[in-house]
């Protein structure tokens, strides 16, 4: 299984402004923010060159992590981070029939519709997957 990675316009919550801010600093897609950012030093470096405070940063660098997984991608990435899963690393920790319920709750709390919410199958396949990931690219 390979990777995914995005051009950083679809990574959810980057308003026009900061994707250009990103772009300035050569980071065209989600694995170009990765490599950029390997350390805590490296995280501190380009918050300061960005201008912007660390937390926004961080937010940036979970999504592209998850987004890695080919089954989130950019679409489902938002929703795991919001769902409290912050990597891959932790996604391939947690039980998919303990996450499912937490996202049927996020789900109706935030837009009232648990129709939307993705299967049970699908959530299992994200949690598979990030086991494989975990397994081959180090967090």
């Amino acid at each position: 299984m390979q990777p995914q990675y995005w051009v950083i316009d679809l990574l959810p919550g980057l308003m026009l402004s900061e994707q250009k801010l990103l772009k300035a600093q050569g980071i065209e897609n989600t694995l170009d923010l990765l490599k950029q950012t390997p350390t805590l030093k490296s995280k501190i470096d380009l918050a300061g060159k960005l201008k912007l405070h660390q937390k926004h940063l961080n937010k940036w660098i979970a999504l592209a992590d998850l987004a890695r997984i080919p089954s989130v991608g950019s679409q489902y990435c938002g929703l795991l981070l919001h769902a409290g899963i912050a990597s891959v690393g932790q996604l391939a920790q947690t039980p998919f029939h303990r996450l499912h319920p937490q996202i049927v709750r996020l789900q109706v709390t935030t837009i009232g519709r648990q129709d939307l919410t993705p299967p049970v199958s699908l959530v299992k396949q994200w949690v598979e997957e990030a086991k494989i990931l975990s397994l081959t690219i180090r967090d």
